[in-house]
């Protein structure tokens, strides 16, 4: 027959294939527990006998206690897999000299004491130990009236309801004792030796199934008792429980190396994504140097770049560096973004300084960096459309027509870069009628100001006659002006700083018009808007590229992942020699 056994060689044999899946170490500590308890980890041996002996001493116990087993026998289609040599199957409840949870003391929290019984909560149980930091006490007096629960070392504890169903911690020998509430139970076996077998059987993927498959309620779902004893158990031979233990706790201890190690890698990684893109922004770098960085940047960082996380921090180095000018060149024969701002202002009646803080003459208290040449600092209000102004639109929107009715635009439709129209609600004529004046006609930059933050995108021409909820603002653009060169600028972490620091209200916080017309802006010439534009749509296509391969990647190796474990758990198949 072929070799059964698990190894070590083998195990980073397979980690090597898989090593760089997000969840590698979390499968493959699952995977350790699987075939452990499918008897693929060590083994068989038939000088140890079999299970069925223990179950004899476990029915000899029971009886002596007085214990009446209440789960039925196993057998026929309720085995889960043919059996190893030398193992039988058997059911939780018989296997165990107590099942049951605790009970919440009369009085609940306010039983509590000082000092007395440790009384265990289900935050108080994990699979690798009791965390005892926050345990509660319940009186010697409360402790006696529910003796039935009492925790006795070699006891296993496993969380039955909540987030945390589960869980499953081994008491260790020499604990002194305590209690558990109602969302804990009590696994006691009646055959002594098999404790440390059964924690790791109820840890692994094929007994978390049946507690999650078995649980009742709604809401905060529990595994009940009689549930709980009817669960199948796998039971090899003592001698062979211990060496599958032994093994599990070697491939555990090699996974804990394995992790630390991909950790190491990962900070690595972290640090060099971390510098570059940091040695772009960094004050008074000359145009060379950053060019340098730049080049380096975008060919080092696809290798670098693991996680989605990542991909998010260059996206925003990018937008960091176009409203800062550092992304493209300046061109001496641009014409100055102080004349097109005068252009603007030409057919407007608003009294704003026009250009006011000019990069050659900026407050650092009010303008955070310098501009480059042909840029001014001047205000959200100075790029805005002479006729129109920033406003948000409908209140309340109301039922929904049962026909007609106007699309509106609500803050979880307008997403960061783009509209998201798969949810989009409409609103009455009549109602829509008292707000006009954000009814959009395409060109516009659409920015959440209550709500979801963060949204901004530019209006397409597609979305005339559409209007906005009041969670949303109109920003009417200049004609002037390249729109989609505002909302990078209003996507920019340079900007979104600026939000933040201005968002207004306690529960719900949402940024004043009026702050918004007037914040500070970084505004270059028209050509190099076009410039800015085309050389960041290229760059967040190259994000897309990455964000996609990663994705692709991503699933590659989870379907490989899976591929190989399911190989490594079919059942072994004997080999006839010629």
């Amino acid at each position: 027959m072929k070799d059964a056994t698990f190894s070590t060689a083998r195990l980073l044999e397979l980690y090597d294939r898989i090593s760089d899946a997000e969840d590698a170490i979390p499968h493959l500590r699952r995977f350790v527990l699987d075939l452990a308890v499918r008897g693929k980890l060590v083994e068989q041996d038939t000088a140890e006998g079999s299970a069925s002996e223990l179950m004899q001493r476990a029915k000899k116990l029971k009886d002596e206690e007085g214990v009446k087993t209440k789960a039925d026998p196993i057998q026929g289609d309720d085995i889960p897999f043919p059996p190893p040599l030398g193992w039988i199957w058997t059911r939780l409840g018989t296997i165990a000299l107590q099942t049951g949870s605790g009970s919440t003391p009369r009085g609940g929290k306010s039983a509590y004491s000082d000092d007395g019984t440790p009384f265990l909560r289900s935050q108080n149980v994990y699979d690798d130990g009791l965390r005892l930091d926050d345990v509660v006490f319940i009186n010697d007096e409360t402790n006696e009236k529910m003796k039935r629960t009492n925790v006795k070392p070699k006891d296993l504890l496993l969380n039955i309801t909540g987030g945390s169903i589960g869980r499953c911690t081994r008491i260790p020998d020499e604990f002194s004792g305590a209690n558990v509430s109602q969302h804990v139970a009590i696994i006691r076996t009646a055959a002594p030796g098999t404790e440390d077998y059964l924690h790791l059987l109820v840890r692994s993927p094929f007994f978390q199934d049946y507690v999650l498959g078995e649980q009742t309620g709604a809401g905060r779902g529990g595994l009940p008792k009689n549930r709980m004893d009817r669960i199948p158990i796998p039971l090899p031979p003592l001698a062979e429980q211990h060496r599958i233990v032994a093994k599990v706790d070697e491939l555990m201890a090699l996974c804990d190396q394995l992790e630390q190690a991909r950790a190491g890698r990962e900070t690595v990684r972290e640090r060099l994504t971390t510098t570059s893109l940091a040695r772009l922004t960094a004050p008074e770098i000359d145009a060379d140097t950053f060019q340098s960085h730049a080049s380096f940047a975008l060919q080092s960082l696809p290798a670098l770049t693991t996680r989605p996380a990542q991909i998010k921090t260059l996206r925003q180095t990018i937008l960091n560096l176009a409203v800062r000018g550092k992304l493209v060149r300046q061109d001496a024969a641009d014409e100055p973004a102080s004349e097109l701002l005068k252009r603007i202002a030409a057919g407007s009646q608003r009294t704003a300084k026009v250009g006011a803080g000019r990069s050659e003459e900026k407050d650092s208290s009010v303008f955070p960096f310098d501009c480059p040449k042909g840029w001014v600092w001047t205000v959200v209000q100075q790029i805005l459309d002479p006729e129109r102004e920033i406003s948000y639109g409908v209140i309340k929107l109301g039922a929904e027509p049962k026909s007609g009715g106007v699309p509106t635009l609500r803050c979880s439709d307008v997403r960061p870069g783009f509209i998201d129209l798969s949810g989009v609600r409409k609103v009455n004529e009549t109602i829509e009628s008292e707000y006009l004046r954000t009814r959009l006609y395409g060109g516009e930059v659409v920015i959440n100001i209550r709500g979801t933050l963060g949204g901004v995108a530019l209006v397409s021409e597609k979305l005339k006659g559409f209007n906005v909820a009041r969670e949303v603002a109109v920003v009417p653009i200049a004609k002037e002006i390249v729109p989609q060169f505002v909302v990078y600028l209003m996507l920019s972490p340079y900007f979104w700083d600026h939000i933040q620091s201005n968002l207004r209200g306690i529960a719900y916080k949402g940024l004043n018009l009026g702050i918004l017309r007037s914040l500070p802006i970084p505004f270059p010439p028209l050509d190099e808007q076009q410039r800015i534009v085309a050389k960041v749509d290229a760059l967040m296509s190259l994000c897309d590229q990455l964000e996609a391969n990663l994705t692709t990647i991503s699933t590659s190796r989870s379907k490989l992942l899976n591929v190989l474990l399911h190989e490594a758990l079919e059942p072994v198949a004997e080999t006839v020699e010629a």
